[in-house]
């Protein structure tokens, strides 16, 4: 994996400036989501959860609460039975809407998270963490959002996830980062790949002929 540390400081100068501006920015938002979180079910407003940084350095993630807190905390969705009943009824819009992950702008400025790089893989995710090894994509900062987010997010199996890390890893640049910050913007509008308990939806479809893979 080449090193770039031009990129790598404009990269953090860019994540600590904007992640500033978003936190005062959206602090009567984020305000507001987390009233609606505690009104509608019992625990706390904010979901804490070990994920893997850069060189697979754990840290914890901070996430609005989606689920009722009798939710395994250390299970991914897709490995959970009726995962649309864990989920509480804000929950399905702030999943839906990707509000769920604001909070992680406060993880950008901390310098644990950029605002673009393969998402973090849980603690315990050891099939990802092992394919993301393959193509270095364990080797650099994770990000809000990433290449295989805007290329189907949920309904890639882990295999294609974890090829799709590597080749953000290889192209990745200030130019191409902004390109997927674009993107981004207008998959989050049009709900692309949020399949709740699902991984691999795509190939399922496809085995199964009900859908042509295009979310």
């Amino acid at each position: 994996m080449k090193k770039k540390p031009v990129y790598s400081l404009l990269k953090r100068a860019f994540d600590l400036f904007v992640s500033l501006i978003a936190i005062l920015l959206l602090l009567i938002p984020m305000l507001i989501v987390a009233i609606a979180v505690k009104l509608d079910s019992k625990g706390p407003v904010f979901f804490k959860q070990e994920r893997v940084g850069k060189n697979k350095k754990l840290f914890k993630i901070l996430k609005f609460r989606s689920m009722y807190t009798d939710t395994d905390p250390n299970a991914p969705t897709h490995q959970l039975q009726e995962a649309d009943s864990h989920i509480t009824k804000v929950g399905h819009f702030i999943r839906r809407t990707s509000i769920d992950e604001l909070p992680q702008i406060y993880n950008i400025f901390l310098g644990q998270m950029s605002f673009v790089g393969p998402r973090p893989a849980l603690w315990n995710q050891d099939d990802l963490i092992a394919e993301r090894d393959r193509y270095h994509a364990n080797d650099v900062k994770p990000g809000l959002t990433g290449l295989a987010q805007i290329s189907g997010r949920d309904e890639l199996e882990i295999d294609v996830k974890a090829k799709l890390d590597g080749e953000y890893v290889e192209k990745r640049g200030v130019f191409y980062d902004l390109s997927l910050l674009a993107r981004t913007v207008f998959s989050v509008f049009r709900h692309e790949g949020v399949v709740e308990g699902g991984t691999g939806e795509i190939h399922k479809r496809e085995e199964n002929g009900t859908g042509d893979g295009d979310g």
